[in-house]
Order: C-alpha cells, then structure tokens, then sequence
C-alpha cells in the first residue's frame, strides 16, 4: 500500500538540496499509523540546521537545538521552547528525559509532526542513557508510539557519535525509518553555488574551501573572487587573514569531534597526509612513531569524514589515505607552517612564498579527485563503454623497468551482465598541457596489465587535464584513441 505524503514546497532561499528535501519531507508526512525516527548527520556549516528548521516551519512542526548544558539546564529550555510552541500559559517542566520524550510523541496524536532535536550529541554527552531512553519510548508494542505518529529527527555534527548512533550494539539500532547524512555540495553544486562561470577559478576556489555552503554566507559575507586576477587576493583577504572566520576553521573543525582526544597528534597525522605522506607506514615514519600508533587516529579521522581510504585497484591490499576536507588540506600544507607570519598579517609574503606549493601540494591532489569524482557521477555511460561503478587509483609494477607506474583514475563498471569490467585507465594533470606522450604511457600500462592476465579488451585510455592537450593527442581522440577531459567538461560536459 502506497502511503499518502504532503507536498512541502521547498523554500525559494534554499539552494539546491532538492534530493534531501525530498527525502525529508517524505519522512515528516508520512501518513503511517505510528511513530518514527530518522537519523539526521553530516559535518558542520553544510546546512543540516537550516534544511531542519525549515521542515518544521513548512509542517508546523517543533524544532529545538541543544547546546553544551548540564541536563538539568537542558531539560529546562526543552521545557520552556516546547510550552511557547505548545501554546501553554507556563513553562513545561520536566525531571526526566523519559517524560520529555514522550511529550514528543503525545504531540503527534492527531497528525504526522516533524519534531527535531538538533545538536543530538551534546544532550547525550550530559545524559549518557538518552540513546537507551529513546529506545525505550520507541519499543515496538508501546502505546505511546503506537498512538502517535510523531517523526522525531536526531541531528549531530559529530560524524564519529552519530555514526555509531545506528550501529553495532547501540541502544537505536533498528528504530530508524531513515538515515541522512548531509554532504558537502559537489564541484559543480559549489561552482554554481559561488556564482563561479569560469571553471579553472571555480576549480582553485573549490580547492580551498571545498563545497561548504557556510564559508561563502557566514564565512566570506558573499566575498567572491572577481576573476583569475583576483583569486590571489582573495586567498589573502580570506583563508589567510586573521581577521576571516575562515583562518581558523580548519582547525575548529577537529574540535567538533569528542572522540578526539589527543588533537596534536590529529593535526600531525593531517599535517603528514597534506605534505605527500599518504600510507600509514609513511605518515608514521613522517610522525617518528610506530604505525601501532597511528592506526587509531587513521580510523577515528575516516569515521569523522576528515580523511578517506582508497584502496589500490591492482593491489587490494595496499591502501591510501588523503585528506577529505580541503579546506584542512590548504591549511595543513600552507596556513599552518607559517602561522607566526601570518598572525602577524603577512597574509602577501606568505602566498607569494607558498603559491606554487599550494599548485602543487593542494590543487593537484585534488584535480585528480575532481577527475574521480566527475566519472562516478557524471561520465555519460557512453563516454566510456559501460556504468562506471567502482573509481579510484592504482598502482602497476613495471618489472623490466624496475619502477611502478600510478594510474590517477581507474574506471571499472557494467557492461551488459558483467561488471567490474575496466573500463579506463587515465591520468590527470592539472598544469600541463598533455601530449602523445601521456597517451603512450597509458598504453604501456594496458600491456602490462595484459601481460598479468587482466582483460583490457574494453579499456578506454583518458587523459585529463586543467591545462589542454596537444594537436597531436586532440587528433588521437578524433581516431578514438583517447577520452579527453578538460576543465569546460569536467564541469559542463558527460
């Protein structure tokens, strides 16, 4: 049976997120006989407040944001901001979070009600229980809940405690209808986002401040680089001035995580994977420490969607680590090494020195990303031969050589009934300018894999580049030779 659901109209100051309006407000509708709860996450500054409360505004719902408190203050404010919504004449007094919740569910008696505890985390670090007081108010045969059809919405910036909300043994896992994580917008959401036409500057903005919508609005107050001219002035005027919220985000970001305990030896970690460091055994020697030692801070930084893991297309048991926020990434390999200059305001002299590390150190890596990225979700099935499912690295030994090439962009996915077919072996370059040369190698990487017995009957050789590409190899793709991807593909093209 299909269950009836309200349309919301999305409001017209909320930019994109129409997937996650959608899936929200088909939540909060829901015209089911009983009450749910939804798992709302994502990092700080993406907008997870802001979709939040305006759900509630458009359903008439109840929102409340919790803040670092006791409980006894806690349930205090609960009180009061639910007896203004309710209408009552005084404050609402609770002694228990057991009463309060069920206050939630008697609100939903006569209709599907959003209600959403915003800031889930910081309640449950004063009430330990609150995860097992929830289970117990949602228990599949309990009246209150079979009598309500409130749609309660968790929500929490912690990645690493919101993560383990679901999972494992905790008290909700099982109880949730739905689970959201609320990501950074893409290159091309950000680019738009920033108003930005002119894809090399949308790609070097992108480089420094990811796809966080925060950092235009609150962040920047709409400060928007010009052109390509003013990018450098730009970087100085925001990521580098001590007068930007944005100098010191980076660093607040790790603040957010409470499962972070020992925040130097984090940065240190981050500071090593910025600087070229990518293994473990790498950023441990980098660190002088055992790689015992690293292990944990590796995981905790995944789990707080700080870091990413890549796994090694040929040689499944090596792996990569790099960092997954850019704006930590600029920080850690430019802000942070000259922090008494800059503190100083010598925002200038510190880009003038660092410019071409940033070209190098920060927009290369995350070209290459970019590059991944546009496959696995906007490479036209045709552009390849097939649905790119899997992209990532690898990594080919060259025995005769004695070296090992690294492929930038590893394309495997469907053709016809089979899939984990390679599809495409490619390399990305932000600053040059690729010729023939660039496609041989490839090709030489495809006999390889030959030679070891890997099926290269589908593969497709692509160069990619935010720099162009010769006469020559432009002649090789009109022979279908080579998929070619420059920058007004990445960012309009399939």
């Amino acid at each position: 049976m299909i269950r009836s659901r309200a349309h919301l109209p999305k409001p017209p100051d909320m930019f994109d997120r129409d997937w996650e309006w959608s899936e929200l407000t088909a939540f909060a509708t829901d015209e089911g006989p009983e009450a749910t709860m939804a798992v709302v996450s994502g990092r700080r500054r993406q907008g997870k407040s802001f979709l939040l409360d305006s759900l509630a505004r458009a359903a008439g719902g109840f929102y409340f944001c919790a803040y670092e408190a006791t409980e006894t203050e806690s349930l205090r404010r609960f009180g009061e901001e639910l007896g203004q919504y309710s209408g009552s004449i005084a404050p609402m007094r609770f002694d228990r979070w057991e009463q309060a919740i069920d206050a939630l569910l008697a609100l939903g008696r006569e209709r599907p009600l959003p209600v959403v505890i915003d800031e889930f985390p910081y309640l449950a670090r004063a009430t330990p229980s609150l995860p097992s007081i929830v289970q117990v108010a949602y228990g599949p045969r309990r009246p209150e809940r079979l009598r309500s059809r409130t749609r309660l919405l968790l929500c929490g910036s912690s990645l690493s405690f919101m993560g383990k909300l679901l999972s494992g043994t905790s008290p909700l896992r099982g109880r949730a209808g739905l689970e959201l994580v609320v990501q950074p917008l893409d290159f091309r959401q950000a680019a738009a986002f920033w108003g930005l036409d002119d894809p090399r500057l949308a790609l070097l903005v992108h480089s420094v401040v990811g796809g966080t919508p925060a950092y235009r609005r609150e962040f920047v107050r709409d400060d928007v680089p010009a052109g390509l001219k003013d990018f450098d002035a730009w970087v100085c005027r925001t990521a580098l001035s001590p007068r930007s919220p944005l100098y010191r985000e980076a660093r607040y970001l790790l603040a957010d995580e409470s499962d972070l305990r020992d925040r130097a030896l984090y940065h240190s970690v981050l500071a090593a994977l910025a600087t070229g460091n990518a293994t473990a055994g790498r950023i441990a020697g980098c660190l002088e420490r055992p790689t015992s030692d690293i292990t944990h801070p590796l995981t905790v930084l995944q789990d707080c969607g700080l870091v990413r893991r890549e796994v090694d297309a040929f040689r499944r048991n090596r792996s990569v680590y790099r960092v997954g926020e850019p704006l930590i990434a600029f920080d850690h390999a430019i802000s942070r090494p000259k922090l008494p200059l800059l503190d100083r305001g010598m925002a200038e002299q510190v880009w003038e020195t660092s410019r071409a590390r940033f070209l190098s150190a920060v927009v290369g890596p995350h070209f290459e990303q970019i590059c991944r990225e546009w496959v696995l979700h906007f490479a036209s099935p045709e552009t390849f031969g097939g649905m790119p499912i899997d992209v990532s690295y690898g990594t080919v030994a060259d025995p005769a050589a004695h070296a090992s090439h690294e492929i930038d962009v590893v394309v495997r996915g469907a053709v016809g009934q089979d899939n984990g077919v390679l599809l495409s072996l490619g390399e990305a370059k932000w600053d040059q300018v690729m010729g023939i040369g660039h496609l041989e190698r490839l090709r030489h990487v495809a006999a390889l894999l030959a030679e070891r017995g890997v099926d290269t009957a589908a593969v497709k050789l692509a160069c990619y580049s935010g720099a162009g590409f010769t006469e020559e190899l432009r002649t090789a793709e009109k022979r279908g030779e080579a998929v070619l991807v420059d920058l007004a593909r990445l960012y309009g093209g399939e």
